[in-house]
């Protein structure tokens, strides 16, 4: 049985992009993320090292927005997936990548690509 921490919204500003100006000015985007783990020795300990620290999460999914530019969001999210899981305790990652401000010439709200790795 898996339990899930849940973090939404993680901004930054990153120049990831295939074109110029994006990698030039950069924009905003924002990462959900869902960490599944199994938190019942943590619940029976009351101890944070029986758990994924959100904390720590947190700042990996921030270091990989504004860090390394890469073209495709498809890599920044393989990127914040393979960092999350190499934490004791993550069984599984679901990644979230907002791009609100991508360059679309027609009006729209959001893209964004979620992916799941084991």
């Amino acid at each position: 049985m898996s339990d899930i921490i849940m973090l939404t919204g993680i901004r930054g500003h990153g120049h990831h992009g295939v074109f110029p100006k994006e990698r030039r000015d950069g924009q905003e985007f924002i990462v959900d993320i869902n960490v599944l783990l199994a938190s019942s020795n943590a619940a029976s300990s009351d101890a944070l090292a029986d758990t994924v620290n959100y904390a720590v999460v947190a700042d990996l999914v921030h270091e990989r927005i504004v860090g390394e530019p890469v073209d495709l969001i498809e890599t920044l999210a393989e990127n914040i997936a393979a960092a999350v899981l190499l934490l004791s305790g993550v069984s599984s990652v679901e990644v979230t990548v907002h791009k609100p401000q991508a360059p679309i010439p027609v009006p729209f709200t959001d893209v964004a690509l979620r992916i799941r790795r084991p």
